[in-house]
Parts: structure tokens; sequence; C-alpha cells
């Protein structure tokens, strides 16, 4: 019975004197934890970014093109079964099929012999110098995707082409370019930040209503969640991105579309006015004033006030082959709770 007693006394002495930090509530725990990974990813950045400047040295292609192809290649497997392969060994993404890196017709799947490779029509080459063209050298692979670019010239024009014949794929085509267009202005790699839609300060309300059913131009379902404030409420960009699409659309009314960093397209609907500073192919920032609230949609351009006024807020993620609704719920929740947690700290 004693020896029950003393073991239930040490279990809670361990349990009090952890050497591991105790946090406050679950806010604090959110807010190290995403510090931490902010940290550790701003460093992977660094590496990163190092590499693509020493390949745009050794063959004249933008380095932000180099970064924005790894930065879309590494969305692409975040949501992909098609992982890196290398993934544990490397700290780029960009990944070049065995077929494509030692050619079509080589005996050898993975030949790390350049001459060999070259006689068979890779794109394989030896980027760091050590002799082998290997298919899991960060440099090896940045540098023959900077050389088979190359192939085509190096104006921002030829890597376009490039990117197409390597991806066969428009949209991934204007995607990269987009990031690359981001990743030059601020000639940098890592962007850190979200902002929640509505400003602090103004009233809101909102619930889960992805995946709800519409009736309005044929039976579908309810691609976002609907953020109800006041009309004329500021709408703020939530994410790094550049604005896609401004205009009317008769489900959504005005509304602006910005793809971000993380190759997720925002969708702002049922708008009263545009920021008019804002045009297609603007850069917007965590923050930036893009619209606000109102009823518009559902009808011909100017067609407003067949609902309350609200925000819908929509996310669409692309894999490389199609683009698809998810629930933006989770998000708004998160960047909600981040911007609140900002707030009582300053206080």
């Amino acid at each position: 019975m004693l020896s029950k007693v003393l073991l239930s006394i040490l279990i809670v002495s361990i349990l009090f004197t952890s050497p591991f930090k105790t946090f406050a509530n679950e806010e604090d725990m959110d807010e190290a934890a995403v510090a931490a990974e902010q940290k550790e990813e701003a460093l992977l950045a660094q590496k990163r970014e190092e590499l693509y400047r020493r390949m745009e040295t050794l063959t004249h292609i933008p380095w932000y093109y180099i970064a924005a192809m790894d930065r879309y290649e590494k969305n692409i497997q975040r949501k992909s079964k098609e992982k890196n392969e290398f993934q544990n060994d490397r700290v780029t993404a960009i990944t070049i099929s065995p077929q494509v890196w030692s050619g079509g017709f080589n005996p050898i799947e993975d030949d790390t012999n350049p001459s060999a490779i070259g006689i068979f029509h890779g794109i394989g080459r030896d980027g760091n110098g050590d002799g082998l063209a290997e298919r899991n050298n960060d440099e090896d692979v940045l540098y023959s995707i900077a050389e088979f670019i190359a192939q085509y010239g190096t104006t921002e024009k030829d890597v376009r082409i490039a990117l197409w014949n390597y991806y066969l794929r428009n949209q991934t085509v204007k995607v990269i370019s987009e990031f690359a267009t981001i990743i030059n202005q601020y000639n940098r790699t890592y962007f850190a930040g979200d902002s929640f839609p509505i400003p602090r300060g103004y009233n809101y309300t909102y619930h889960n209503t992805w995946g709800d059913p519409r009736g309005w131009g044929g039976r579908r379902i309810h691609e976002g969640t609907d953020i109800f404030a006041g009309y004329g409420t500021p709408v703020r960009a939530s994410r790094w991105g550049i604005i896609e699409i401004k205009g009317w659309n008769p489900y959504g009314g005005w509304r602006m579309g910005v793809r971000d960093l993380d190759n997720i397209y925002h969708y702002y609907a049922h708008l009263s006015s545009f920021n008019k500073k804002l045009k297609v192919g603007d850069i917007v920032e965590p923050g930036t004033v893009i619209g606000y609230v109102g009823s518009s949609g559902y009808g011909k351009p100017g067609t407003s006030g067949k609902f309350p006024p609200h925000l819908h807020y929509g996310m669409y993620r692309d894999n490389g082959r199609t683009e698809w609704s998810f629930d933006p719920y989770p998000s708004l929740k998160r960047w909600e709770r981040a911007e609140y947690a900002k707030k009582k700290k300053k206080k």
C-alpha cells in the first residue's frame, strides 16, 4: 500500500517538475509551434536560395524561376501521392523522372554517368563537379533543370517556353511564372504571415457552410464559407499572392481571385466594390484591402440585394492536373485565432 502511495507521489512530482516548457493555454502552444516551424523553414529557405543563385551564376537562368519551379513542385508533392522519393536527403523538391534523367532508351534507369546519359539524350548533369550525375543530389538536379531551360534561351519568354515543354500544361507555366514574379519582386523565397479576411474592429459572424446545398443556377454545393458583415466592411487578402481574376461572375457577383505561394486559389465573392488601385497581375500581401463586403451576384452585372451582405470565401487547390474546392473553415479559424493571440500579446 505504501509503495503505491510513493509511486503516485513520484509520478506527480515528475509531471510537475518536467524539464519541458509548459504553456498557459492552447493559444500559447499554437504560437510557439508556429514560431518554431517558421524558424526552421526560414533556415531551409536560406539554404535553397544559395543553391538557386549558384545555378543562375552557372547557367544564366534567372534564379527566381528556378526557385518558383522548386516551390511549385514542393506544393504539388505536399498533397499528392507522387511524393519526392528523395525528400529525406534533399532540401529542394524538384524531382526528375528516371526516363527523363537517364534517357528513354537507356538500359540503366538511374544512370549516374554523364557521358552515357548524354548518349541517350537524358537531361541529367553533374552540377557539383564530382563526376556523377545523381538524381538524388540537389546541385545535380537544379543544374540539370537549369541547363534544360537554357537550351531554349535565358529570357523570360524563353523560360516559359521551356517550362511548357517540360510540364506540357499551361496552368503550370502560369503558376510558376506568378511565383517567379513575387519572388523576384521581394528578392527572397521565404514568406510568412496570414490575415483573417475581415479586419479587427468590424462586426462579423460565420460558421462552417462548406458543402451546403445551393439552388440558384442549378443544384450544386456551396464551395466556401460565408462571413456575414456590414455592407462596405473592408475585405483583406489572407496570404501573399497575385491577382488572377477581377470582375463580374453571375454566381459570385463582383469577385476577385488570388493565387498564393502554396498554389491555393482564394476566391472572394459578393463584393460591393474593389480596391481601385489593384488590377490583375498585381501582388497582394496579407492584410492588403482588396475590396468591400456586399451582396452582389445571382444575375447580370450589377445585380445586388438578393441576400444579406456577406463575403463568400473559397479556397481551391491545384495538384498539377486539376483544381478542386476544399473547406476553408479550418484555415479561417486558425488565422482568426492567430490575430486574437497577437492582440492579447500587445496588451
